[in-house]
């Protein structure tokens, strides 16, 4: 989530450069649903696209989840129905201070944890610079507290984010950058949610990452054949084209694999 923006899949990689070094990462994920507010809501020109409803007044009502639900509807018009990168930011900007007001107004809550830590990634994935590794550090930091209170949240929505972004990001001395901590929360994601489209999906992209290409063919088709989230149609709608872009990139992997394999047999 870095310097020099660049378009892969239809989702962003971004890099930093660091003398010599390059980092990339790119922006990820979400889980849940949507609906109103308790705070004021967020005065931002993407507003205007993804209008809250009003916080329920039944006693049955959890403020928690429909703050979250605000959250993922903001969060899914920002990244896939807002083209401009500048009104994205602002967006994101203004969703950020929401979110933290949020996660200090329920402390013991592990989803409002979880979606300022993913609202943070997506703003770093955009804006880049040196900036940006603060952020997914305090995201990184936010997913962590939301599996300490409840890791099941969300669908495990905490494991991926985090595999996300221990695969995604450089390892040490530049950040926290850790495969094998990658796949051990991205497999954990898988356990509490085996048919979701997020956990699979990003499970492949890691696969895809270690060149491990026949297992990222199954773990693609799953989130392909995940059932559709009623609550979240625009970010299953974008969340699937980018499934049909990895797929076109794996069976290009999997050609230059084969010619080389032959090439080597000659």
């Amino acid at each position: 989530m870095f310097n020099a923006l660049q378009h892969d899949r239809k989702w962003r990689l971004m890099t930093m450069k660091t003398g010599n070094r390059t980092m990339k990462i790119k922006t990820y994920l979400a889980l849940g649903s949507m609906t109103a507010c308790l705070f004021s809501i967020p005065a931002a020109s993407f507003a205007e696209q993804a209008t809250p409803l009003p916080v329920s007044t039944t006693t049955q009502a959890d403020p928690v989840s429909e703050q979250v639900q605000y959250l993922q509807k903001q969060w899914a018009v920002i990244k896939y129905q807002t083209a401009n990168e500048d009104t994205q930011l602002d967006g994101l900007h203004k969703l950020e201070d929401y979110a933290a007001k949020v996660s200090a107004s329920y402390p013991g809550r592990a989803e409002p944890k979880i979606w300022e830590g993913i609202i943070l990634s997506t703003d770093a994935g955009i804006d880049g610079g040196f900036g940006a590794l603060g952020k997914v550090k305090q995201a990184k930091a936010l997913f962590e507290a939301a599996l300490a209170i409840d890791p099941t949240s969300l669908a495990g929505s905490a494991h991926t984010s985090l595999g996300s972004l221990y695969y995604q990001v450089p390892g040490w001395p530049l950040a926290f950058g850790d495969n094998d901590k990658a796949e051990e929360h991205l497999k954990a994601a898988l356990k509490i949610n085996p048919d979701g489209i997020d956990p699979n999906y990003f499970y492949s992209d890691f696969l895809i990452e270690e060149e491990r290409y026949d297992e990222a063919a199954t773990y693609l088709q799953r989130a392909l054949n995940a059932a559709p989230r009623p609550d979240r149609p625009i970010a299953d709608a974008g969340r699937r084209q980018e499934i049909q872009a990895a797929q076109e990139k794996l069976q290009k992997k999997l050609k230059q694999s084969k010619k080389h394999t032959d090439d080597k047999g000659k």
